[in-house]
């Protein structure tokens, strides 16, 4: 007997950087706002948004439970600002061993820079 194949395709099962894709993403009301700023969610969650560059903002929030730190890319459409694929979600884990190894970091950019 033939072994099943495999219905994802290879670009499916690569390794990105962006984490899941949510399909249908919770419509924003408003551009995210300025460094520093928090809101409350719908589910009464507080999110705090730092803004990086014109479109790219850090944002600490809750998902399912758990907490996370995400940097991500934003664009807007119909005058709404969303959640672009470009970023990453870090578990408070990865983020404090980025935090330990910032320091190296900035000598590698001070090097090669």
């Amino acid at each position: 007997m033939a072994p099943k194949k495999s219905k994802r395709s290879a670009s499916e099962s690569s390794s990105s950087d962006s984490g899941p894709d949510d399909r249908n993403p919770p419509p924003k009301k408003s551009k995210p706002s300025d460094k520093g700023s928090s809101k409350k969610t719908s589910s009464n969650e507080e999110e705090h948004s730092f803004a990086l560059d014109k479109n790219r903002f850090v944002k600490v929030r809750e998902f399912r439970g758990k907490l996370f730190i995400d940097i991500r890319e934003f664009y807007e459409k119909n005058g709404e600002t969303l959640p672009g694929k470009k970023g990453i979600s870090l578990s408070v884990g990865q983020w404090n061993k980025l935090k330990e190894q910032i320091d190296d970091i900035q000598k590698s950019v001070e090097k090669l820079g």
